[in-house]
C-alpha cells in the first residue's frame, strides 16, 4: 500500500542499514546523562533552593490571620461532627434499645 510520500511498508530507499538503525536508538539526555550521580544529586539541590527563592512568603499578619481562620474552621467542623455522631448515637440508642 503506498500514499503520497511513498511505501508505508516499505523503509525509504536511499537510506543505509546504518542510518536506519541509528534512528531507533533511543537518545540520552544532553548534559543529564553525562554527570555522575553526585553531580546530578548537587544539581536536584540546587534546582530546590532556586525554586525556594521564587516562593512569595506570607507576612506575619497574614500567617496569623491565615492561622485564625484554619482553626476557627477546624472547631466549627469538630463541633458538627460532634452534633452528628451525636444524633447518630441517640438514633441507635432508639431503634435498637
Amino acid at each position: 500500500m503506498t500514499d503520497a510520500l511513498g511505501s508505508i511498508d516499505m523503509p525509504e530507499r536511499g537510506r543505509s542499514e546504518d542510518e536506519a538503525s541509528d534512528a531507533k536508538k533511543p537518545r540520552r539526555g544532553g548534559k543529564r546523562g553525562k554527570k555522575g550521580p553526585f553531580a546530578r544529586l548537587a544539581l536536584f539541590y540546587r534546582q530546590i533552593i532556586a525554586e525556594l527563592r521564587k516562593v512569595v512568603w506570607p507576612t506575619r499578619g497574614q500567617l496569623s490571620t491565615y492561622t485564625t481562620v484554619v482553626i476557627v474552621f477546624v472547631v466549627i467542623v469538630i463541633g458538627l461532627v460532634t452534633v452528628i455522631d451525636l444524633g447518630f448515637n441517640e438514633a441507635v440508642k432508639y431503634v435498637f434499645g
